[in-house]
């Protein structure tokens, strides 16, 4: 089975106004590069967006909040951008925060076909607000729902043209979840093989799961906060 397409354009080609998008990445690691700079070409707009965090007001997902393409954010952290920042305190923009294990559960979850779980996670917080809570084991837990997204963007380091693909490193943080959590799940890869060149033991996402891949170009691999160690003094 073949999946491959030519480019990011191609891929995002079917996506329209108003869909739920799922976007792999952890901080600017891993982020979908090519896919978010194809959604930005395209100006799809009120946007509902999945993501641990919005990337930096120049870098990842923040370009599409900086075009005012993203109606709402569901995320886990939001410190390095001060478009987000502004965009939520002057209620452009729809914001649910999770605690960051809570959005990786409730993403898996949705991938896993769980309808919801409970968490101890965030019970007397503003987490909680309306949500059903119980007594399990003796802790106060809150019912947590299960996430899907009409499309899920994920970033891999290998892929081959059924969809198997391998991350590498931090990028293993939230695309390897996101991409079973979304009814089209499109995968840009830095290299692309031939199917059976990837020795099964090392896939981290079968090709099940993926309905698109394509070879990605020109990786930036921003980074948010570039810190060295002190030098010696010669």
């Amino acid at each position: 089975m073949n999946k491959v397409v030519a480019s990011a354009d191609e891929a995002i080609g079917d996506i329209t106004d108003g869909i739920t998008l799922m976007s792999g990445g952890f901080g600017l690691s891993g982020n979908p590069e090519n896919l978010i700079l194809a959604l930005l070409r395209k100006n799809a707009r009120d946007l509902t967006i999945i993501s641990n965090n919005c990337g930096t007001d120049a870098c990842g997902l923040g370009v599409l909040l900086q075009n005012g393409q993203v109606k709402k954010m569901i995320s886990s952290y939001v410190g390095e951008n001060k478009t987000f920042e502004r965009l939520v305190l002057s209620n452009q923009l729809e914001i649910e925060l999770n605690p960051q294990g809570t959005l990786a559960e409730r993403i898996r979850a949705g991938g896993a076909g769980i309808e919801g779980f409970y968490t101890p996670t965030g019970y007397g917080t503003p987490v909680a607000d309306g949500k059903e809570t119980r007594i399990i084991g003796g802790r106060w837990c809150v019912l947590e729902t299960a996430l899907r997204a009409d499309f899920a963007f994920v970033k891999a380091w290998k892929g081959d043209r059924a969809g198997n693909l391998i991350y590498r490193m931090t990028s293993r943080n939230f695309n390897p979840m996101i991409a079973t959590a979304g009814k089209v799940t499109i995968a840009e890869v830095e290299e692309l093989v031939e199917t059976g060149e990837l020795d099964p033991d090392h896939i981290h996402t079968p090709g099940i799961y993926v309905q698109r891949i394509f070879q990605g170009s020109n990786y930036q691999k921003w980074i948010e906060q570039r810190t060295v160690r002190p030098r010696p003094e010669a």
